[in-house]
């Protein structure tokens, strides 16, 4: 792909597209993934669904080369990823300074943080895949520290990344075979979401100043850990919960649409429905459901998050105003996460942290490394109006 466009376009910016978070104004080309209203998300031009099962350290190798890896390069790949991946023990000791009524997102910004100071190199690349091998000990300590569930556990990275945190995770009462399982999948489908997102621009921003690799996904995190961006699947698990609640805990379709009906006339709304792009239903949430199915498929949650993608679609069908009715990839993410052992739902924006390091560290590697010919993206500095001041024609 070229990173200039083929042509200048002039454009007209209008008073009613300012102040409106920057939506419909392109900023950057992005190799890594795109996100097509009826497709909906792809890695370098393949569909989520084609990549969503296959190594975890595959897809990252997809984001940062533009290519799957033969078998050779996979088997190079994870080893160099495991050869990276020691986590500085300074780190896991600072983590264990932070007061507890931190929010695990302020842990994990707090631990990328200690990371940078401790031993980052000031290479894009090296730092990127670094934060990559490294977090999973990173994440586990999170988790374990926070919650008390006793000493680090020995980091075995030779495991591979997704299995390596669930090793040092030591979830009680967990099914490692079910929670790897699913953290496999999660980790790949979340991992990159085209250029325009809060997380990802964020970071790309701020590596725009030069600042390092590390400093720039704090940000980006920074950016995750609003609650309308990265904390819907929590907002999600605990709708759920509410219909569960509501409905007695009985996986009824009539029970559910009654609810469903109820709550959209009296001001409330469907978390999990819709997105600002797509116009189907998310392949990504398509993924979930079958696996949730497969792993699953008797959890009580999970059968009204089914009841809900039937009969939820159902009811905002009716609206001729609704744009997308169909669920996205929170609408079943944090049931599933609850069913195979991490219940507590405050950490689930860390594990969307988890994966979405991977593809922001690629595309600021792209922006820093290889656009315009390798001299990076200048610095972002978007122009602001006076109010009331006429507006220009640009040059696009």
């Amino acid at each position: 792909m070229s990173d200039a466009p083929t042509q200048k376009v002039l454009f007209e910016i209008t008073e009613d597209q300012v102040d409106t978070g920057l939506r419909g104004f392109p900023t950057s080309f992005v190799r890594t993934s795109a996100v097509d209203p009826g497709d909906g998300v792809s890695y370098v031009g393949y569909p989520i669904e084609d990549v969503a099962f296959i190594e975890p350290e595959a897809a990252v190798y997809l984001l940062f080369h533009k290519n799957l890896p033969t078998d050779q390069q996979l088997t190079a790949f994870k080893a160099d990823l495991a050869g990276r991946a020691t986590l500085d023990p300074r780190v896991i000791a600072l983590l264990g300074t932070l007061p507890k009524e931190g929010h695990p997102m302020e842990w994990l910004m707090a631990g990328l943080t200690f990371m940078g100071m401790l031993t980052k190199t000031g290479d894009f690349r090296e730092d990127g895949l670094n934060m990559i091998a490294r977090s999973p000990e990173l994440i586990a300590n999170i988790f374990r520290l926070r919650e008390g569930w006793g000493a680090p556990i020995t980091s075995k990275p030779e495991l591979g990344l997704v299995e390596n945190m669930v090793h040092m995770l030591g979830v009680p009462g967990a099914d490692p075979a079910k929670l790897t399982q699913l953290l496999r999948v999660y980790y790949v489908i979340h991992m990159d979401h085209g250029g325009g997102n809060l997380s990802t621009f964020t970071g790309k921003a701020i590596a725009s100043g030069l600042a390092d690799q590390y400093s720039s996904l704090v940000g980006a995190m920074a950016a995750l850990y609003g609650p309308l961006h990265g904390r819907a699947n929590q907002e999600c698990l605990e709708f759920v919960k509410k219909v569960s609640d509501a409905t007695g805990g009985r996986a009824d379709g009539d029970a559910v649409e009654a609810f469903v009906r109820h709550e959209l006339a009296t001001g409330g709304k469907l978390y999990g429905f819709g997105h600002a792009v797509l116009r189907a239903e998310d392949p990504r949430a398509r993924v979930q459901y079958t696996l949730g199915n497969e792993i699953c498929g008797d959890d009580p949650l999970f059968r009204i998050c089914a009841l809900l993608r039937e009969r939820g679609v159902k009811v905002l069908k009716e609206n001729v105003k609704i744009q997308n009715p169909y669920p996205n990839v929170d609408a079943v993410s944090g049931s599933l996460t609850n069913a195979c052992g991490l219940t507590d739902p405050e950490y689930y924006t860390v594990l969307f942290g988890f994966s979405r390091i991977a593809g922001i560290a690629a595309q600021i590697v792209d922006e820093r490394l290889v656009a315009r010919g390798g001299k990076g993206v200048p610095i972002y500095r978007p122009e602001d109006v006076k109010k009331d001041q006429p507006l220009r024609r640009l040059n696009g």
